[in-house]
């Protein structure tokens, strides 16, 4: 009788870095894994699709932790995220976070990941006024939130490696980063980053950089992996977008706090990831490595190969 493959438990399995996640588990030509993915939603038309590939679709939420504790029994590899856009809110991230550490220490799950950003407070504390402080204690609450929850996992004892991602290229599709006609109808691609360069990556490559992690086993725990598919200055991301849009996309830098002022849910908070991003560029960028993310997985996506296969998505209104 064969044996029975370990079982990796996938926070937040229908969503873009999880899915990706179950999809490199399941399409593993040694098939090393079997994959649980683990959703609110289990009746879903993504969980059921999960299944039919061949997941076994568990439901749990983070807010019920006798819910995670069930979903995590039993499993070799956990791995953990939290969505800050869902709530908006950084102190439900940490509680989650400790959710997830003290349900995998519970399970004894040999080797957790937990998908994170860092603690901007560490090099912008609170006191300092070059951007305003938010929620009463965060700089970029999306990211100091995650950041903070690092220490949570070390501290309920699970067998963790940090996976610290970067900016979705996906945001240009979803999260209206994408070019805009101006007043003479053409393109502009606008963020507020002047000549820095943004680390970023397709959104469907963190899963299968995750599972690179996982196949290289107890070695990676303790450890802190940042990932990035490119790091590429806002004029080059333009130049880029204007040879998969056939037409001239221009660049456009502006000032942090006018994006702070775009009045969407979330504008000050990202106004405030930007200027983190562009201030300490050399530290931001020093903490990602495209070579050894390629090396995590060799599919990686370069801007010019996510944008050959997404940019007719990115709406141009």
């Amino acid at each position: 009788m064969a044996a029975k493959k370990p079982v990796i438990a996938v926070v937040g399995a229908t969503g873009a870095q999880g899915s990706g996640l179950v999809r490199a588990i399941l399409g593993d030509p040694e098939r090393r894994f079997s994959a649980r993915a683990i959703t609110r939603k289990p009746d879903s038309e993504k969980a059921r699709a999960l299944a039919a590939q061949g997941a076994e679709v568990v439901s749990a939420d983070l807010n019920d932790a006798k819910s995670v504790e069930r979903a995590f029994a039993g499993a070799a590899g956990a791995f953990c995220i939290t969505n800050f856009w869902e709530h908006f809110s950084a102190e439900t991230e940490v509680a989650q976070a400790r959710t997830m550490a003290r349900a995998a220490a519970g399970a004894d799950v040999r080797h957790v990941i937990w998908s994170t950003l860092e603690d901007t407070r560490k090099l912008v504390p609170l006191s300092d006024s070059r951007m305003p402080t938010l929620q009463g204690k965060y700089k970029v609450p999306h990211f100091d939130g995650k950041g903070e929850a690092d220490a949570v996992f070390a501290e309920e004892k699970a067998p963790t490696t940090l996976l610290v991602t970067s900016f979705y290229w996906d945001n240009l599709i979803h999260f209206g980063m994408g070019p805009r006609k101006d007043a003479s109808g053409q393109l502009v691609f606008t963020l507020p980053m002047g000549d820095k360069k943004l680390p970023a990556i397709a959104a469907e490559d963190i899963g299968p950089c995750a599972f690179g992690v996982f196949l290289r086993g107890p070695k990676m725990i303790g450890r802190t992996v940042g990932i990035a598919g490119e790091m590429l200055t806002g004029a080059r991301m333009a130049a880029e977008l204007s040879t998969a849009l056939g037409q001239p996309v221009r660049y456009q830098s502006i000032p942090f706090e006018a994006f702070r002022k775009l009045g969407f849910p979330g504008a000050e908070d990202l106004g405030n990831m930007f200027q983190y991003k562009h201030d300490f560029e050399r530290e931001f960028c020093g903490a990602r490595s495209v070579e050894e993310t390629r090396a995590l997985y060799p599919g990686l996506q370069t801007f010019r190969q996510w944008l050959g296969r997404h940019a007719k998505q990115i709406p141009l209104s």
